[in-house]
This record gives C-alpha cells, structure tokens and sequence, in this order.
C-alpha cells in the first residue's frame, strides 16, 4: 500500500511526435491532481524538457528516479526509459515515435503487471509506426491482454452518463461476422458485468446488446445473425445471472436516448459503439480496458499530429482518464473490502436507506 493510500498512476507518453507529452504537461501540471494521486511519467528527460519549454506558462517541475521504490509522492515522477537522444520533430509519422512510444509503453505496462504502479493512463499511439517483431499487436488492448495473459479483453468507453463496450475492436468491417459467436458475446457479457460491479460500484449492473443488422435484422429478413446467434447468447448470460437485454436496434436505441436507462452497452462492433459514444457522451470520454488485472486507461483520441508541438492540445480527456484511474482503483479496495467483510456493505445499504426515509437513528 502506497503512502497516504494514494494511488501511483505511470503516464505513458506515446508517439513523442504527437500530443502526448503536451497533454501530460498541461494535465499535471496543476498541483491539484497531486492531492490524489502520485504521477510517474515513463519517458525521457530531454523530449519531456522540450515540450516544457514549449509551454512556458504551466508551473512544471518533476524528480526524475530509477528507481519506482524510490518515487516522491509529493511531486510529479519521471521514470527515464532510454538515455539517447531522440530527434523530435512534432507533427511527423516515423519511426522514431514509434520506437519511444513503445518503449515507454512496455516499461509502464511492465511496471503495473509487477504492482510498481497502481493504474497506467496511456498516451496515443499510432498503429502504422510502432509494429515491429518485438511489438506485433495492433493497439494497446491486445498488447495488454497479451501481458497479463487475459482469456479476453473489454475496450470500454465510458463517460458520465453511459457506457459502452465493444465485442470486436479494430477489425476490418467485412471481416466483422466472423467475430459474432455466442461465445464471444458471452465472454464480453461477463467481462463488462464484472466490470460494472467491481470497478463502477454497481451491485446489479442492467446492460442492453446491440443487434448487429440494422433492425436487429427485422426477424430475420436482414440478417439471421442478430436471432441465431445474439439473442442465444443473451438467454445464456441471463442464465449466468447477468442482467441483459435486447437485441436493440441501435440507430433508434441512441436516438430515444435508451443508454441512459442502462449501465452498460455492449456493441457488436467498433463504429457502432464509437460513433454515438463520442456523439452523445457527457463529459470527456475516456478508454477503460476492462478484464485484465491491472488498471489501465486513455483518452478517447488519437496522436493529433495537425496540432502536434503548436501547444493547442485539449488536455481534458486525458485529466478524465487519470479521474476514472482513480476511481476505478478505490472502487476496487472498496470491492474488496467489502468481500472481506460483507456487514461493511450491509451497513453502508442500512445508513443509505435510512437517509432516504429520514430515520434520525439506526436499528442496533
């Protein structure tokens, strides 16, 4: 356990020819985010000092250690991952932020899987420069599921008012059917309830499934995917005690604003689930990779190399992305405690009611 309880989150720095050290500058950079948590930046002291000196009016200083034993948690961190120097050339796809990107993302990823760190926010990455031999995996959820040796991963968009998980992530459209099996919407289902209830604090989680065809395939006449294969799977989950609904039309499920009465969605595929996501979220939208053991989560952008080094990077979503780190891992410990002892939630359920009646004293 951490000084003070408060958790450490590694930072990622992604492609250093994007925005993700800008944004992890203007983000930390207010001391506030310090009363939370203790941030580790995995990089470089030079490419961070040359996008500090690119912001002259954010208050940044940090202490620089080898050591992850040895962090301040009164100061920002930053974990040196190479000692070269790196020609930095905001803006630009090559190989050179491909190779930083990794490198700092693997050293991060390695520092959560061996509990150095508490939770790791990961700054974009592009896909086209980081794949190598050593790095073969098309975005950061299957390397992380790689990782941890998960049986399966969630990529989980969450925002204030919804949330939404995806059954297949980066892969082509015409090679999406192949992808909805019973199996795989079962296994997403279990993995986005579990989430629900141990990272969200949501003892019945309520979630709704997509169908995949447009009318959740009218009965059959556009598509037998959505009745031989969806709706199974949900009678199975509903057998596992997950609380599912549909197949729903989604173009008319987001449109009568159906999410808000869910705490989750699952969607069948990536633009499915985005395109409204990012349409109609709340707040600042952040990636969540649920079904690994370790805490991980990003923005919901990408590199942004238009503006890359011209200092107007919106740091907001990745602020949300530390917030939701956090509170995913205290709502954790408090998972946890309470399956050490249940009266501890039987309790907090006992104080809850009786505030909503207005009882001034507890039955003993």
């Amino acid at each position: 356990m951490h000084i003070e309880n408060k958790p450490v989150i590694g930072l990622s720095c992604g492609d250093v020819n994007g925005i993700g050290l800008e944004i992890i500058i203007k983000t930390v950079g207010d001391s506030r985010l310090l009363e939370i948590c203790t941030p580790v930046i995995f990089a470089n002291n030079k490419v961070l000092n040359f996008y500090r000196k690119a912001l002259p009016d954010i208050n940044f200083n940090f202490a620089a250690t080898r050591d992850l034993n040895r962090i301040n948690h009164k100061q920002i961190n930053l974990c040196s991952c190479w000692e070269e120097e790196v020609a930095i050339t905001p803006g630009t796809l090559n190989e050179t932020g491909g190779k930083y990107a990794v490198l700092s993302l693997v050293a991060a990823a390695q520092a959560l899987k061996e509990g150095k760190i508490d939770g790791l926010v990961t700054a974009p990455i592009h896909k086209k420069n980081t794949q190598s031999e050593q790095f073969n995996f098309t975005g950061h959820t299957p390397y992380l599921k790689n990782l941890f040796g998960a049986n399966d991963v969630l990529m989980f968009m969450v925002a204030e008012n919804m949330r939404v998980g995806l059954v297949t992530e980066h892969v082509a459209v015409k090679d999406i059917v192949q992808y909805i099996t019973r199996e795989n919407i079962i296994s997403k289902l279990n993995i986005l309830h579990n989430s629900l209830k141990k990272d969200f604090g949501i003892d019945k989680p309520k979630i709704a499934v997509l169908g995949l065809n447009p009318h959740a395939g009218d009965e059959g006449l556009i598509g037998k995917e959505d009745d031989e294969i969806i709706r199974p799977a949900i009678k199975e989950a509903k057998q596992k005690d997950i609380f599912c609904f549909g197949p729903y039309s989604s173009d008319a499920f987001f449109a009568r604003g159906q999410h808000e009465k869910f705490d989750g969605v699952l969607a069948m595929y990536h633009d499915q689930g985005l395109i409204p996501f990012k349409s109609l979220a709340i707040g600042e939208g952040v990636n969540y990779t649920a079904g690994i053991s370790g805490v991980r989560t990003s923005p919901d952008h990408g590199v942004a190399f238009d503006i890359a080094g011209k200092g107007k990077a919106d740091e907001a979503s990745f602020r949300a992305a530390i917030f939701s780190a956090v509170d995913i891992i205290n709502s954790r410990r408090g998972f946890a405690e309470n399956r050490k002892n249940p009266l501890r939630k039987i309790s907090a359920a006992i104080v809850s009611r009786a505030v909503d009646q207005g009882i001034s004293e507890l039955p003993e």
